[in-house]
Parts: C-alpha cells; sequence; structure tokens
C-alpha cells in the first residue's frame, strides 16, 4: 500500500474560490512539479523529500486567471 494524492492522480478535483476577487481558481499541478524544469518527470519519492511538506500531504497550486493571483492548497494523502 502507498499514500497517493487524489489530485495528482485523477481521482478528485478540488474548487478554490480567490480570495481576493470570487473567481474559481484553475489548479495548475502539484507545487513540486515547478521546483525547476526536470521535477515533472522525477520520481515523487525524490520531489516529497525536498517539498519541505510533512509526509502525506501533497500542495497544490492554483490561479486565478481573474487577478493573476496563486494560491497554495494541502491536500491530505489517502492510502491506497
Amino acid at each position: 500500500m502507498a499514500w497517493v494524492c487524489q489530485i495528482c492522480n485523477g481521482m478528485a478535483s478540488y474548487v478554490v474560490k480567490c480570495s481576493d476577487c470570487g473567481e474559481q481558481m484553475e489548479a495548475r499541478g502539484a507545487i513540486q512539479d515547478y521546483f525547476d524544469d526536470y521535477s515533472p518527470y522525477l520520481s515523487r519519492d525524490i520531489t516529497k523529500k525536498a517539498d519541505g511538506v510533512e509526509h502525506n500531504r501533497c500542495v497544490h497550486l492554483f490561479y486565478c486567471v481573474g487577478c493573476a493571483s496563486d494560491k497554495r492548497v494541502t491536500i491530505n494523502e489517502i492510502l491506497m
């Protein structure tokens, strides 16, 4: 069994409203994918060690096209 993020694995979606303008924000993926050019291609086991987030959590970036603000949301992973 392993801990997995439901959003990264397409098992769930997450709706976030912008706290600045109220628009629905777009999901832009896990924050680890933005570390450098190669991080989206690395194993999650590697990037999880560098993200600074406690075990069994995945941080996702959400972006508002209305006002260009972004927000980081911590998602609890599930055991599968």
